[in-house]
């Protein structure tokens, strides 16, 4: 008895273990059909510690995309990172000096608003303007609460960050990479000057990396990118290192665009091991006194835990004397989840204020896998104007490269 017994149980293993062949046959026949092609783009090379030249290729460490790099840019990163304890050491908060105050008197602002009026509540729907700043939704067809804070006097926190100097990289991206990588393709936009509302246009494939997100590496092909503007802006040089060099067209380009490229401040913040980094540039005037501006926003989930943004509030504060309140559900129609595998999501917005300066402020409603929903902060940056007497921005390739944007992004 005892050995039929143990026979019966050997053949329920055998059954067991054909079935099992039977999943992974199929599973190696249905691999076949879509088989996972790897081939090699180039080589790794050795990273530096001192700036990349023009022309160097090179892996997104974040999203991994492909890319070149076109110029480099300096700028003054304020890295606040109050709320992660291993953050805390990397970061000095002190008490700036008047001339530091002067400087920065707009980056490390936070306002607390005494209203001189009742508040006025009113809700408009996604692409109306409110009367005190013209804000750019986020989110196309979402219905945005807003209130307008009358006239308002601020405090300016007596602790300033001190910003360090750190450099970023313009670059171009693979457009074999685009439609994979989390994070807009178009973040480069500008106001075009072909109309009275000077409508805003994008540049396709910009993006702005810092140092440390760049993985560079070689390669024997004489255009191993592809996009419309490597011919336009590189030419391939095989005794230079790297073996491509900017063209005449490419400074060209870069001194009549300074002043819509050029990035200054970069502000960060760690709430909850999820970190925000915003970068705000000046984009030019819609129509006098209106000033425009686009900020690019990463979040990066820096934790073993997947998280999910709910929804966004933002707190706008014109010099005009006025304080807007905007929430809405995700940013640019998402509701992005940050995931270990994928810890990392990247966005372009615009806001429009009815005076030359302001700054924004703001939190990140966030949802853990586990049920824990938090508030995560938004460094406030400043945003400040800058001289219109440049004439207008000139795309790359009018016809080809210059995109029109909605304004309802």
């Amino acid at each position: 008895m005892g050995l039929l017994v143990q026979v019966f149980k050997w053949d329920q293993r055998w059954r067991l273990l054909h079935r099992v062949d039977i999943v992974l046959r199929r599973g190696i026949k249905k691999q076949a059909v879509y088989p996972t092609k790897l081939a090699e783009v180039g080589r790794l090379v050795e990273a530096r510690d001192d700036r990349y030249e023009t022309g160097q290729l090179f892996l997104h460490r974040i999203f991994g995309y492909r890319g070149v790099i076109l110029f480099p840019w300096t700028a003054r990163v304020y890295d606040r990172d109050l709320h992660n304890p291993s953050k805390i050491s990397a970061s000095t908060t002190t008490t700036a000096s008047p001339t530091q105050q002067h400087r920065t008197k707009e980056t490390s602002l936070r306002v607390k608003a005494n209203t001189s009026s009742p508040p006025t509540a009113t809700t408009a729907p996604a692409g109306d303007t409110p009367t005190s700043a013209a804000y750019q939704s986020d989110a196309p067809g979402d219905a945005e609460s807003t209130t307008n804070v009358g006239t308002t006097t601020t405090q300016v926190d007596p602790k300033e960050v001190k910003g360090k100097v750190q450099t970023f990289y313009q670059v171009l991206i693979d457009t074999r990479d685009c439609p994979h990588i989390r994070a807009q393709t178009e973040a480069v936009t500008f106001l075009g000057n072909q109309d009275s509302n000077r409508s805003l246009y994008a540049i396709p494939g910009l993006d702005y990396v810092a140092h440390e997100d760049i993985m560079p590496y070689s390669s024997s092909e004489k255009s191993p990118l592809q996009h419309e503007l490597f011919d336009k802006f590189l030419t391939h040089a095989p005794e230079a290192d790297p073996p491509f060099v900017g063209q005449d067209t490419l400074k060209a380009w870069q001194e009549k665009n300074h002043p819509w490229l050029d990035m200054s401040d970069v502000h960060k913040e760690t709430t909850e091991n999820v970190r925000i980094t915003v970068i705000p540039f000046y984009m030019g005037c819609r129509e006098t006194p209106a000033s425009s501006w686009r900020y690019c926003i990463r979040l990066e989930n820096l934790g073993e835990l997947s998280v999910q943004l709910r929804e966004r509030h933002w707190r706008i504060f014109s010099l005009s004397g006025t304080l807007e309140t905007v929430r809405g559900r995700g940013v640019v129609g998402q509701e992005p989840i940050l995931s270990p595998r994928l810890p990392a999501f990247q966005y372009s917005s615009h806001v429009s204020l009815q005076a030359p300066s302001g700054h924004m402020w703001g939190t990140f409603r966030l949802e853990r896998e586990d049920g824990y929903s938090f508030d995560c902060k938004i460094p406030p940056f400043s945003l400040e104007s800058k001289p219109d007497d440049l004439g207008p921005p000139t795309p790359a390739t009018p016809s080809t490269h210059d995109k029109k944007r909605d304004d309802s992004d």
